[in-house]
């Protein structure tokens, strides 16, 4: 027995260093496949960390600006609308510069020949009837109701090309149709501009203090909209009228005295869109943070609320400006425009009155309801696009 205990514990003693062995293999054979897999998760990290570096690299921060404009371009209709107020621009404000009549310039060439026929019967010596036919042949010193591409000789002597011919006073409607869309364009821009910042004023004061300021403010406003607009203004040129007999300039005048009249009782709308939007505004965050720094009111109002607000307005008035064309155009037609011979587009459909020209010469009123069309349309698409553009909503 003691023998076999001798002969195990020596077997043992030979196979520890063995097992020892081989456990040390095994422990550094995990130790080296740790290793391994730890290089190859660390190469996978940098490869991952450097594609998204590459993506950093290729990813640009768009601007709210740059973000707007490329929703506002990629509009169909909102680029044929710029387009349409780009050529009206150029062809308003540029135009005159290339053509060889003014304004109120008359064409004194001579307009056509009228012939006039007469018969004239009587009874001869020999008891006879005779009839003899006597022509008169005249011409108008004033060329009058020229036809399209036809001819004349300026104020200068020099013959000059009538692309559209003349009206009923011999005057260029090609030139006159240039320098009424100056006029209708730039009261039109003007009265816009005017009853916005009224707007802006009367609204901010309602949507920030609230209470008895917003109820007064509000109440004016619903009375304004009460007020039949084209009666008003009707009313107002028959004072102006009467005025004028006294004071010549008031009749010069009268078409911007009564689109500032337009203005005064056209605010209301951008009141109320800037009312509501401050009630909203005022409640937020930052407003918040305003009253802690203590700021002044008017410097929150116009600084903080009616910046944030600016969006709305830009659409309101972009779409603002075809109505106000269409209204110079209804005071031009009814007589309540810019005087003759000064010329603007209201005025010149207004010419369409007389049947004769009405019927046979398109070429003097067509061209100018054609420019009004236009231009709304123009004024239109674009208030469209940006509207679009300065939704948050969109998400194309």
């Amino acid at each position: 027995m003691d023998n076999e205990n001798k002969e195990f514990n020596q077997d043992f003693a030979e196979q520890a260093p063995r097992a020892e062995a081989l456990k040390e293999a095994e422990e550094a054979e995990e130790a080296r496949v740790r290793a391994a897999e730890e290089r190859g998760e660390g190469a996978e990290a940098a490869a991952e960390m450097e594609a998204e570096e590459s993506v950093m690299r290729d990813v640009r921060i768009v601007s709210p600006t740059a973000l707007v404009l490329k929703r506002f371009f990629r509009s169909r209709l909102s680029l044929i609308g710029l387009a349409m107020f780009v050529v009206l621009f150029i062809f308003v404000f540029v135009g005159p510069l290339f053509v060889g009549w003014g304004e109120t310039e008359v064409d004194y060439s001579g307009g056509e020949v009228n012939i006039q026929r007469t018969d004239v019967t009587f009874v001869g010596p020999d008891g006879e009837e005779y009839t003899i036919v006597q022509v008169n042949l005249s011409q108008t010193q004033i060329n009058r109701l020229a036809g399209v591409f036809s001819h004349g000789v300026n104020a200068e002597g020099e013959t000059v090309l009538h692309i559209l011919g003349t009206d009923s006073n011999g005057m260029d409607v090609f030139t006159r149709l240039m320098y009424g869309g100056r006029v209708s364009l730039t009261i039109s821009f003007m009265a816009v501009i005017l009853n916005t910042l009224l707007g802006i004023v009367m609204g901010g004061l309602a949507g920030y203090f609230g209470k008895w300021v917003d109820m007064l403010i509000m109440r004016i406003v619903d009375v304004i909209n009460c007020v039949p607009t084209l009666p008003i203004m009707l009313i107002f040129s028959a004072i102006l009228d009467e005025y004028a007999k006294t004071y010549a300039w008031m009749y010069e005048y009268r078409l911007y005295i009564i689109m500032g009249l337009l203005t005064l009782i056209s605010w209301t709308g951008t009141a109320r869109l800037v009312r509501g939007q401050i009630l909203f505004l005022r409640e937020q965050e930052y407003m918040v943070a305003a009253d802690a720094l203590g700021m002044s009111s008017s410097r929150k109002i116009f600084r903080h609320l009616v910046i944030n607000v600016m969006p709305q307005l830009i659409v309101s008035m972009t779409l603002s400006l075809g109505s106000m064309i269409l209204y110079e155009a209804t005071l031009g037609y009814l007589g309540l425009g810019v005087p003759i011979p000064r010329a603007s587009w209201g005025n010149m459909i207004s010419t369409a009155e007389d049947l004769t020209i009405l019927q046979y010469h398109g070429n003097v009123w067509v061209p100018s309801g054609i420019c009004i069309i236009a231009s709304v349309l123009a004024f239109n698409f674009i208030g469209d696009g940006l509207r679009d553009a300065l939704d948050p909503k969109m998400k194309r």
